[in-house]
């Protein structure tokens, strides 16, 4: 058995932990192992061939135009201040009660995650807004950055979200893959709005616990979130509040609701929720040349990083499968206790391991077109396949100490709040992560029975 392809798996991140760039590293390690392999006859050189078809269905896929379009959504309503609007209209009226700040954070995260779908960006951008109301008002600095990084992640599992498009669209090319290999030669289909209404109940279901945990905790130590007190702020009307919050959820229910509707696909459904953001933001008078510029500037920077580390990715697995990568691990795989079940729980918790150091984004392109094909071929539904490999990177961003959006947290927080702080906070929702893993795990029906009802 050659284990080439292992080797070459082990050496990309070991460049990745002394800080090369991702989808430099990506395409050189597999070109540096490519070129060895033909000098020494172990590889192919006309595998290398493929390549220019690859790229060129990478720059002409049309899932992925949905990427600039919801990130340039997100990034309008994020630079506008329209959901720094929401939340100060919100707290106004719910901050008053036990919780409510809290409770408020975790809803307005919520609508963020459907609208912006960046983890970074929410987790920034809740700290900006609430953090700093959150300690003034006597809020523990553990449960206060504990519930922003925590809502921050939605942004993971909730659509319209990046992380979903990107495993959409890798998913649904496993998927035929593996069906080709079975020789099923009219293979079905998985799409990015599958995935969509495959995330929604778990999705909710998160959120849920999140709203009982607050709750809960406020009844069991109510020192560690005081009420606001009514000289503190502002109050704001019913009228207020609901008038701040219909406009972004008309547009996320346009958004979404298109897509599992089947009105628009979720390509479409992107460009309806850039144009809307973007009427916002004018009804708002809230754009000016500058604003359009930091956005314009911000979307292109993050789609040509999203399409670099695609472009390295698919240069890897081209050479990974020129050495045979596909065949060995689906060796390993069948040769694992436990059959399917085994080979699940093995590539949950790697995909749980990388969360550590890697994106999801490395993550959703290195390692699902290596391990998804083989999965997929044992029988697994590949909308519970995507919605379990979601969650899961959603709970490696919150893990210490290296969790992603404690890093994103960090760089807002003030002095006094300390590391140790944020880690003690996180742990209750990393709890409940992990439970909704569970019952997604015991229950798959939870995944699957809206995608069969929609469109089955």
């Amino acid at each position: 058995m050659d284990f080439t392809p292992l080797i070459m798996f082990a050496a990309t991140f070991v460049a990745l932990s002394f800080g090369y760039p991702v989808a430099a590293t990506l395409a050189g390690v597999a070109l540096l192992f490519a070129f060895g392999g033909i000098l020494t006859g172990a590889f192919n050189p006309n595998d290398l061939g493929f390549s220019a078809g690859r790229l060129f269905g990478i720059v002409t896929n049309q899932t992925l135009i949905a990427v600039p379009l919801f990130v340039f959504m997100g990034v309008v309503l994020e630079k506008t201040r329209i959901a720094e609007d929401l939340l100060s209209s919100i707290s106004s009226l719910l901050s008053r009660f036990r919780g409510g700040l809290a409770l408020t954070v975790v809803f307005v995260g919520m609508l963020m995650a459907a609208s912006t779908g960046i983890v970074g960006a929410t987790v920034v951008t809740m700290g900006l807004m609430s953090l700093p109301t959150m300690l003034k008002q006597g809020y523990k600095p553990s449960l206060a950055t504990g519930t922003i990084s925590a809502t921050g992640t939605l942004g993971q599992i909730i659509p319209p979200s990046i992380a979903l498009v990107l495993l959409g669209d890798v998913l649904s090319n496993a998927y035929q893959q593996a069906q080709l290999n079975m020789g099923v030669f009219a293979p079905k289909s998985v799409s990015v709005g599958d995935l969509f209404a495959g995330a929604i109940v778990p999705g909710m279901i998160l959120v849920g616990f999140y709203f009982i945990y607050v709750i809960v905790r406020a009844f069991l130590d109510p020192e560690s979130m005081p009420p606001v007190r009514d000289d503190d702020t502002e109050t704001a009307s019913t009228i207020t509040a609901l008038k701040t919050l219909f406009p972004p959820l008309i547009l996320i229910f346009a958004v979404l609701g298109s897509i599992l509707m089947g009105w628009a696909t979720p390509t479409e459904a992107a460009g309806v929720g850039a144009g809307g953001a973007l009427l916002l933001a004018f009804s708002y008078r809230r754009v000016d040349i500058d604003t359009l510029r930091g956005t314009c500037e911000s979307t292109l920077t993050t789609t040509a990083m999203v399409f670099f580390i695609l472009i390295g990715a698919s240069i890897f697995s081209l050479v990974f499968r020129g050495y045979g990568g596909d065949e060995l691990v689906q060796t390993i795989f069948e040769s694992m206790p436990g059959g399917m079940w085994g080979a699940l729980a093995v590539v949950m918790v790697v995909i749980f391991l990388l969360g550590f150091i890697l994106d999801f984004i490395e993550i959703t392109f290195v390692v699902v077109p290596i391990v998804g094909p083989v999965l997929l071929a044992m029988g697994i539904d590949p909308i519970w396949l995507g919605v379990l490999i979601a969650v899961n990177l959603q709970t490696s961003f919150l893990t210490p100490p290296f969790g992603f959006a404690l890093f994103y947290l960090r760089g807002v927080t003030p002095p006094s709040v300390t590391t140790s702080d944020m880690y003690r906070g996180v742990v209750p929702f990393i709890g409940l992560q992990l439970l909704l893993l569970a019952l997604l795990l015991i229950w798959p029906g939870l995944t699957t029975w809206l995608p069969g009802v929609l469109y089955d």
